[in-house]
């Protein structure tokens, strides 16, 4: 193969890539992302497969940015080695097999490697990020299939916490994502303690500005830690499920006084007496009399207020019994993780040297290369046109015949003075 077709080649598998996103209605996209990566993938390359003309340079850029997003959640864990031996892992990716553990099993989830080396072709569901996890590959829930990197495991992981995720379902509607049956645009959020996904509309709160910023605790977590609300009336972005009533007449009081501060809820100082400490615990302290948040609704949360959060003895234990203990934990946040996984990726990536070969071709190499790009793309679109028509899923086999197939075709012509290169 010439180092022209190596090119173009390396730019159409970009391109399969957008395609397989548009054209396989089976995989479901993760659901918007609290930090940077706000909407799902899948929305953007629509427009890539049905625009006319595509320049390689719109591909490769397009291809950045994809990358970005897929390396927020992916690049923080190993997508070589099955991370059981790691045991609970303080966050990672994870999947669900439909195909292994259906409806009406018990749940499990899988590592990212797993869901490569062991459930290849499988029915996954895309969980996004949980904490504390231990990966089920093949354990005693997998009744026929035994993990293909770590088949060692105990039957099962008694400290994994599951949900109606694992099958598949969101919300408090537990309905799929993406849903077909839904014609409601609307993004989803992830409430940071039971880690479900939520509508936008079935928070009971107007989002906030800037909401990728900001982490959320959904109203069934903040009503079964009441201890939350006092905090809520403190921390929580204001606009945001922040109404306020007065204690005695029910109306919202604009005249009210400011609230604290966020600055003036800290921690104990460690030069601090014990005794100091407690009694300066803003949960033990007299509320403020004249309002009162409403007590219902999500509760948006501003950036930094896990540090916030009171580190007295007392309120640790609280946090403890609670199981939220990893609230105080800064570094256990979905944007900390995402941070790691960019930061990775970037170590391990170099100039790309596509776009250093496009730079060093002469206008007849690069027409030569752009034509030869939009023949094929044309028939890499009327390829997966025939699996869209009968319902099939593309599998990364059938991408691989294809190129096959047109390098056993692999020709150079001119045609009415443009330049072909397949």
């Amino acid at each position: 193969m010439s180092q022209t077709e190596s090119w173009v080649l390396h730019g159409l598998s970009l391109l399969a890539g957008h395609c397989l996103s548009h054209f396989d209605d089976s995989s479901s996209s993760l659901p918007s992302s609290l930090s940077s990566s706000s909407s799902p993938a899948a929305g953007k390359t629509v427009n890539m497969c049905e625009e006319q003309t595509v320049s390689l340079v719109d591909v490769l850029e397009e291809d950045e940015e994809l990358e970005e997003e897929a390396s927020a959640v992916l690049a923080g864990s190993d997508s070589d080695h099955c991370s059981y031996p790691q045991g609970y892992v303080k966050r990672q990716a994870l999947y669900a097999c439909n195909t292994c553990t259906p409806k009406g099993g018990e749940a499990a989830g899988v590592c990212l490697a797993c869901s490569y080396k062991c459930h290849e072709g499988h029915d996954l569901f895309e969980l996004y990020t949980k904490r504390n996890f231990r990966c089920d590959c093949g354990n005693r829930k997998f009744t026929e299939l035994q993990c293909k990197l770590h088949p060692d495991k105990d039957e099962v992981n008694s400290l994994n916490k599951y949900s109606h995720n694992f099958f598949g379902a969101y919300c408090t509607c537990s309905r799929p994502y993406p849903d077909p049956d839904d014609q409601v645009e609307d993004e989803m959020i992830q409430c940071v303690v039971c880690e479900d996904w939520l509508h936008g509309r079935h928070l009971g709160c107007v989002i906030p500005d800037c909401v990728e910023l900001q982490e959320m605790i959904c109203e069934l977590c903040m009503n079964k830690n009441d201890f939350l609300w006092t905090y809520a009336d403190l921390l929580a972005v204001s606009g945001a499920a922040a109404q306020v009533k007065e204690e005695t007449g029910g109306e919202s009081n604009t005249d009210a006084p400011d609230k604290p501060q966020v600055d003036d809820v800290i921690e104990p100082s460690s030069k601090r007496s014990r005794e100091e400490a407690e009694s300066s615990c803003r949960l033990k302290q007299p509320q403020r009399t004249g309002q009162n948040r409403l007590r219902s609704g999500a509760v948006f949360w501003p950036s930094g207020w896990r540090s916030k959060l009171c580190s007295c003895t007392g309120c640790q234990e609280l946090l403890s019994q609670a199981n939220l203990s990893f609230l105080l934990d800064e570094s256990d946040t979905v944007l900390a993780y995402e941070r790691k996984g960019k930061n990775n990726e970037q170590k391990q990536q170099g100039h790309d040297p596509l776009m250093s070969a496009l730079d060093n071709l002469n206008r007849v190499q690069q027409l030569e290369i752009i034509h030869g790009y939009n023949d094929m793309k044309t028939e890499l679109k009327d390829f997966l046109q025939t699996f869209a028509a009968e319902g099939k899923v593309v599998t990364p086999d059938d991408i691989r015949l294809f190129f096959e197939q047109q390098q056993s075709r692999k020709r150079r012509r001119v045609d009415d003075g443009r330049f072909y290169c397949t």
